[in-house]
């Protein structure tokens, strides 16, 4: 008798929606919080393999700074290979990461500091 209702159908599928979400909420977490999932998870270093910095170079091209256990790399990446190009003594890496760390900290704006200059320019135009 309910399941001719369309009110009846359509607050079915609303569940079936609802649970759908939440399942798939709760599954992601769960794969993000245990690692992955075998070969569909991310690589796992044993060794504390971190990339610090990517500096996109152009349409395939980047450099990128990657920290190996107590190592630190400088690597140029295409779409064929992968290139060291420098390796940094741990010292170093502490200057370069210091000064990162302070330029992004000076030069990087507040989303409200973006949004008043944004609003600034199309109140000029």
């Amino acid at each position: 008798m309910l399941s001719g209702n369309p009110l009846f159908s359509l607050l079915w599928m609303m569940i079936c929606v609802v649970a759908i979400i939440a399942l798939a909420y709760w599954f992601t977490k769960y794969v993000a919080g245990r690692g992955g999932l075998g070969a569909f998870g991310p690589l796992r270093a044993g060794g504390g393999l971190e990339v610090l910095a990517q500096l996109p170079l152009g349409r395939e091209q980047k450099l990128v700074v990657v920290q190996a256990g107590e190592r630190f790399f400088l690597l140029g990446v295409t779409a064929s290979k992968v290139s060291m190009l420098a390796e940094f003594t741990a010292e170093e890496a502490a200057l370069w990461r210091e000064n990162t760390e302070r330029e992004s900290k000076s030069e990087t704006p507040s989303f409200r500091q973006a949004l008043d200059t944004v609003l600034r320019q199309k109140g000029r135009r």
